[in-house]
């Protein structure tokens, strides 16, 4: 006997003769008239191999084998039901279960500290494995199944993703304390085009908006592997930088060696989206929860207006 030959219901027929110990009434409960049910309790016996019950016109009780399969045949009906209430969780809340979100790495230390609390109360049955990696390796990650969702910096090649902006997160310049560009009025991305500019290695998108938004050439100023390492090499007298919104601390710097500075109103940014496979079947929940992250988009960025696009 193979799966196929299988059925849930023949095995509520033997788990209810077992229970009433008679087959007029286990038929009453099953709903089903008693010769349906005793003709598919014989051929499951007969597919099986085996005799479940000893009949007599008294009583009938299990065999040994019987409540062997009895027993097990409780375990699948009741991972059935598991199964249906697994999916009607689904259907209510389209976001249950584990859900694998990335984000890019110049983003993820500083913004999922801020959600994670309202995330967890608006979606309790959401299991996060959260992760952080550059954008072309997230954009891999998505189309291969690793990673569900993730927060990314646009453009990003979208074939095949869905694209929802949340919010515009500014950029400000973060310099030694005693360098020209701590002081002044309003700060214009155009003064800061120079060889004191440091940069995040190469395959970063920070990086690249940095050079868009300065006009400086690609091989302008020092390489980092990392913000908080091009903060500490501002700090050592390196040179200036930007830093996204998020990552700017709150509080001046302790230590007195940094300065961080915004931009006048058309200075640049970077617009924060989440992105998922187009073909994901919970695309409704995900577009739901890119209306959560929209909803909560941190103070000092602007939220964009609801909508998604597909690529």
């Amino acid at each position: 006997m193979n799966l196929a030959g299988l059925s849930l219901r023949d095995l509520e027929y033997v788990v209810a003769v077992a229970d009433e110990g008679h087959f007029g009434r286990a038929a009453e409960r099953c709903n089903v008239s008693q010769p349906t049910l005793s003709v598919q309790v014989r051929k499951l016996e007969t597919a099986l191999g085996l005799t479940l019950f000893e009949r007599s016109n008294r009583r009938i009780l299990l065999t040994e084998a019987g409540q062997a399969i009895v027993r097990q045949a409780r375990v699948v009906l009741a991972e059935a039901q598991r199964l249906l209430a697994l999916a009607s969780e689904g259907r209510g809340s389209p976001l249950t279960g584990r859900l694998v979100l990335a984000a890019i790495q110049t983003l993820g230390p500083y913004f999922f500290p801020l959600v994670l609390r309202p995330l967890r109360e608006q979606y309790p049955l959401l299991m996060l494995s959260l992760s952080e990696s550059r954008t072309a390796d997230i954009v891999e990650g998505l189309r291969d199944g690793r990673i569900d969702a993730a927060l990314v910096s646009l453009p990003l090649p979208s074939h095949g993703l869905a694209v929802s902006p949340l919010f515009v997160e500014p950029f400000w310049l973060a310099c030694p304390a005693e360098h020209a560009l701590a002081r002044g009025g309003a700060l214009s991305a155009t003064e800061i085009a120079g060889p004191d500019l440091l940069l995040l290695d190469e395959g970063n998108c920070l990086r690249d908006q940095t050079i868009a938004a300065c006009g400086a050439g690609s091989s302008v100023g020092r390489h980092a592997t990392s913000l908080e390492t091009l903060r500490s090499m501002v700090a050592a007298g390196a040179g200036y930088t930007l830093l996204p919104a998020l990552a700017v601390p709150s509080n001046p710097d302790p230590s007195g060696l940094t300065v961080t500075r915004a931009f006048d109103l058309d200075g640049p940014g970077r617009t924060i989206a989440l992105v998922w496979r187009a073909s994901d079947p919970r695309a409704a929940g995900l577009a739901s929860l890119a209306a959560f992250f929209r909803a909560h988009a941190p103070a000092g960025t602007a939220a964009c207006r609801d909508g998604e696009t597909v690529a």
